[in-house]
């Protein structure tokens, strides 16, 4: 690849916009896509070049009930930054947790305050599961235990993990710049943190709480080795669902001997806690 990539826009039109824009964005980001801005009447998706597929992509903007149609057009360079900046609100949870970018405004009164420098992760349109996973880990005592944070992406939830007192935060994502921005995000909240490329095949070892914000045919495809790497009276949280997808997850996650604790619910995501 050269040193500056090309990568490939594509602007999508969603009817009716809720809650599809945001099923369509994280079916986009389970097949490779990098980033996401929203529009007024969609989103534009970006990935580079040489990993695009149209079939991949006709695949995944497909769902009954919904329409999207898209045009596509290459392009050298975006401004991550800038993107951010027009897509990218702090995170307040509860008047406990604030995330903010480089570019907002420092907030006191937290108390944990969150400085996470996003680069190519903005305008998912999941702040709703984040919150929630957050709002679950707050609950949740982490200190001097293991915990990881799968589908890292920019390390939030490993961090938080952290400044609750975990002995050990290990975070996996698919993305090598996922992997490369949880790392220095740790490093800006002095959080020891590791992290590592991959997807289900990298669960080799053992947790007490896993946080898993992914897309819901991944949690369902991988519900046993997220079933296996949970320590026994551990207890894991998944995020990025809706209210009709809790029974197959829920079912998915006892058939591989995880017990259900209780669900959380923020706008048309839904978010559950097992145990093991």
């Amino acid at each position: 690849m050269s040193e500056t990539p090309i990568y490939i826009e594509i602007a999508a039109t969603v009817s009716p916009i809720e809650p599809f824009r945001d099923l369509f964005i994280a079916q986009l980001g389970a097949v490779g896509f990098e980033s996401f801005s929203e529009t007024e009447g969609g989103f534009h998706a970006y990935i580079v070049k040489e990993d695009y597929s149209k079939i991949t992509v006709d695949e995944a903007l497909v769902w009954e009930g919904a329409l999207c149609t898209y045009s596509v057009k290459e392009i050298e360079q975006v401004n991550w930054n800038a993107e951010w900046e027009k897509n990218f609100d702090p995170i307040d949870v509860d008047g406990v947790v604030y995330i903010r970018a480089p570019f907002h405004e420092n907030k006191t009164g937290y108390l944990y305050p969150m400085l996470i420098e996003p680069k190519m992760s903005f305008g998912t349109g999941h702040h709703q599961t984040t919150y929630m996973m957050i709002q679950w880990l707050l609950e949740t005592s982490t200190d001097g235990l293991k915990v990881l944070d799968m589908g890292c992406g920019t390390g939030i939830l490993g961090i938080l993990a952290g400044m609750r007192g975990a002995a050990e935060i290990h975070g996996i994502d698919i993305d090598t710049w996922c992997i490369e921005n949880t790392l220095e995000n740790a490093r800006r909240n002095e959080v020891v943190m590791t992290a590592e490329v991959g997807g289900a095949g990298a669960l080799k070892d053992t947790y007490q709480v896993i946080c898993a914000n992914i897309n819901l045919n991944v949690l369902l495809a991988d519900m046993n080795s997220y079933a296996s790497a949970l320590s026994s009276g551990g207890t894991i949280f998944f995020s990025g669902f809706y209210e009709e997808n809790i029974p197959a997850l829920r079912g998915a996650a006892e058939l591989a001997g995880l017990t259900y604790e209780g669900v959380k619910s923020r706008e048309q995501w839904r978010s559950i806690k097992m145990t093991k």
